[in-house]
């Protein structure tokens, strides 16, 4: 049986349920090879950089993006991130001296127990066609099938990227989010290490998926990965395919953790690129995250992006649809329990000729917690043709819950097609009667329930992260009503 723990959280003691524990919310404990003192100076992020041995023109983004970082202030728009103590983080843990390895053997045993029992090792075999794990600062695995070698495809880590294919990541890291964009975009810029690196030719069609899986074990910790994907023009018998699937978790601890990871999606003419995040942070884990793609002539993005952890949640995954015929297309899941506010929503961005988007936002309440909707659609004045559908359902499981939508429409141009629908409901108590006289506990029927509210993110889900993800709605909506 693992021992019950009490967490801190904005003032309030909140009792962690023991499966969360047991699953997910463990922490090893080893010495790390290597950690930076707490705090963030100039001298962090030179030695930074100095430990990765990168060349001058990446150590100079790190420090153009510390002074934008310093003259930003702390975004007030959303939720509370005042109490964030950027001098009391570590932003830089290496828990290695090895490099990554592309055999999960060759990573050291305590770590390796720890995604064995989160179960990647075993995902990997069954349904990915390359795998990356991430653990604090640093990947410690990676690989990716030969077939998909031997055509072009890079999947890496983006510290091996700059090493290995310096012109491609200097050619497009930090087009797509400058650090300019906004305070976190910056700092992750500043101490960025980690994160997917992955690069797929013309008219190369990845069949399975990829995987990255992101792990914070330390407490006081941050957690800062860069992720850049490059999707080639495809041609007219096999269009450029990716999906990429990434999960997160963290053990559970007193004191906060922060994780600031960017992404950057180039997806070129006649690609499609589907990006899945599961996240499943600990509540004190503060998960402020920029994510964006470019979509180029009748290129496809979508992002399919589920919320059920961390304390605080603020994510808005955007497209800018870039050229003519471009699709987009934005799933937002959130699932905020007690002492949680699940801020998410998405953005897209017409900018060219007959362009399309859809938005579909699915939040789910209970308790303390909140979940808030923000979205944007903007289409440019030259954006004729354009068709768009937004829609934003949310679900409160009681009397406490509370959820807010925030849809902004930005159009400027009168040819556009546009539908908006918003709904607000709660749980009958007939509905849970009627499912509870035909045999089922009560936990059971409201996790029916929300599992078939959130089905669009449930069904483009690997059956492996499908289960996962209904066993984790079902942990955080039991003994929700009454």
């Amino acid at each position: 049986m693992v021992e019950r723990v009490e967490e801190t959280v904005s003032g309030e003691e909140v009792l962690q349920k023991d499966e969360y524990l047991e699953k997910y919310g463990f922490n090893d404990k080893f010495e790390y090879k290597f950690k930076t003192k707490k705090g963030l100076s100039e001298e962090i992020v030179r030695e930074i950089s100095k430990i990765k041995g990168e060349p001058d023109w990446m150590l100079q983004k790190r420090l153009d993006a510390l002074k934008i970082f310093y003259s930003k202030p702390i975004p007030t728009w959303g939720a509370d991130l005042s109490k964030i103590d950027f001098n009391d983080i570590y932003y830089y843990l290496r828990p290695s001296d090895k490099s990554k390895g592309n055999s999960w053997d060759a990573v050291p045993e305590d770590i390796k127990r720890t995604f064995d029992k989160l179960g990647i090792p075993e995902a990997e075999k069954k349904f990915f066609a390359g795998a990356e794990a991430q653990y604090d600062s640093e990947v410690v695995y990676s690989n990716i099938k030969k077939e998909l070698e031997a055509q072009g495809v890079i999947f890496t880590s983006m510290d091996q990227a700059v090493k290995d294919y310096p012109e491609l990541v200097k050619k497009y890291f930090g087009t797509v989010i400058p650090a300019s964009d906004n305070k976190f975009a910056a700092l992750n810029t500043a101490v960025w290490s980690g994160g997917s690196f992955i690069y797929v030719p013309k008219g190369v069609k990845v069949a399975a998926p990829l995987q990255a899986y992101f792990r914070i074990n330390a407490e006081k910790a941050g957690q800062f990965e860069r992720t850049l994907i490059i999707a080639d023009e495809g041609s007219d018998m096999a269009n450029t395919d990716i999906t990429y699937i990434e999960g997160c978790t963290a053990p559970i601890y007193m004191s906060s953790s922060l994780h600031a990871a960017v992404v950057e999606i180039v997806a070129h003419k006649n690609s499609h690129v589907r990006y899945v995040t599961i996240q499943n942070w600990s509540k004190n884990v503060y998960n402020l995250v920029t994510q964006r793609a470019f979509a180029y002539e009748n290129a496809s993005v979508e992002w399919i992006d589920g919320n059920v952890g961390s304390g605080i949640n603020m994510k808005y995954p955007s497209v800018f649809l870039k050229g003519k015929g471009a699709r987009g297309e934005i799933v937002s899941i959130a699932v905020a329990g007690n002492n949680q506010v699940q801020d998410s929503g998405g953005k897209i961005y017409h900018l060219a000729p007959d362009t399309t988007s859809k938005i579909v936002s699915k939040s789910v309440s209970k308790g303390s917690g909140v979940t808030t909707y923000r979205g944007l659609l903007h289409i440019a004045k030259n954006a004729d043709n354009v068709k768009s559908t937004v829609r934003c359902d949310a679900l409160l499981l009681d009397d406490t819950a509370k959820t807010n939508t925030f849809p902004y429409n930005e159009i400027y141009n009168s040819t556009a097609t546009i539908t908006h629908e918003a709904t607000t409901g709660k749980i009958g108590e007939d509905q849970l009667f009627y499912m509870m006289s035909r045999g089922m506990s009560e936990d059971d029927a409201l996790a029916t329930i929300v599992l078939g509210f959130i089905e669009p993110l449930a069904r483009v889900l690997p059956m492996e992260y499908s289960i996962e993800l209904k066993r984790l709605i079902k942990l955080d909506t039991s003994n929700s009503v009454g």
